[in-house]
């Protein structure tokens, strides 16, 4: 996966010239996109091979396609089929994006130690006594759920948010805005949701890190719920710290560029038990 979104990430030729059958030739980025998803049908091949030979059925994703096509309309294509073109998008898709989102979340808590207490004490409040976080237990951890909001807002997963710019002259601090400025709001404060009835299902222009309208990312609710059950877990059964003595504000938030807007660097974080797994 990590050689197919390096891939589909560099820019080619036939991306500014589509119609240009000698940009066609002269790139070899077409060629790299055939090869690269052989080898990711032959990977899924194998797995629904695997998944088809068990005996018991398990409720993983790979499993829900094939039971839905097998019970349901085969009349157009087979289970192996229809599992095999839709499995690549789960998890490219699916689970890439879910895990840039937490690796900037955990790096905006680990810059942030007055978030990161707060989310923490919530989670171990709403959860003591349990031996493991449930779907049923995070509609009550209000404050992760706008951690949550903060990081899609300062780093939504896929680069396609227009910039914002000032509409009206303006000062702040001191500093004159004019007109026509790009502006970002970088400092990383997840209460500026807590008295906002502001969605990201495409509604609220001013937050739209999944997009809106016919366009808007149809995964979204897929992919949430996975960055709330994973956040929620590392944080109740872990306390992270930075290694070798890095301060907070050391940390590097370097985006690189590509499909997701992810971290340069790799985030390195030290856990440490607080419940058991």
């Amino acid at each position: 996966m990590e050689e197919g979104l390096e891939v589909f990430s560099r820019p080619s030729l036939p991306d500014l010239f589509p119609s240009s059958r000698l940009a066609m030739l002269v790139s070899r980025r077409p060629g790299q996109i055939k090869r690269h998803s052989a080898k990711m049908m032959a990977f899924m091949d194998t797995i629904i091979l695997e998944h088809q030979l068990q005996k018991v059925d398990e409720d993983d994703k790979e499993d829900v396609l094939l039971r839905i096509q097998r019970d349901g309309d085969q009349s157009s294509q087979s289970p192996c089929t229809a599992s095999r073109t839709s499995s690549p998008d789960l998890f490219i898709a699916g689970n890439e994006t879910s895990a840039t989102v937490l690796q900037w979340a955990m790096s905006e808590l680990m810059r942030n130690p007055r978030v990161k207490e707060k989310a923490q004490d919530e989670v171990q409040r709403v959860l003591k006594g349990q031996d493991r976080v449930t779907e049923e237990c995070l509609s009550r951890l209000h404050y992760l759920h706008l951690v949550i909001k903060e990081t899609l807002r300062l780093h939504p997963p896929v680069p396609l948010l227009l910039p914002r710019q000032c509409r009206s002259p303006c000062q702040i601090s001191g500093f004159d805005i004019p007109v026509g400025a790009t502006v970002f709001v970088n400092e990383f404060m997840p209460e500026r949701f807590e008295c906002k009835d502001v969605d990201f299902k495409g509604t609220d222009f001013e937050y739209i890190p999944f997009g809106a309208g016919r366009r808007m990312c149809p995964g979204s609710t897929f992919g949430l719920a996975n960055v709330d059950l994973v956040l929620a877990s590392m944080l109740y059964h872990f306390d992270w710290k930075l290694p070798y003595e890095t301060m907070p504000e050391d940390l590097d938030v370097t985006e690189v560029w590509g499909v997701t807007t992810r971290r340069k660097a790799d985030l390195l974080l030290v856990p440490v038990i607080r419940v058991p797994v």
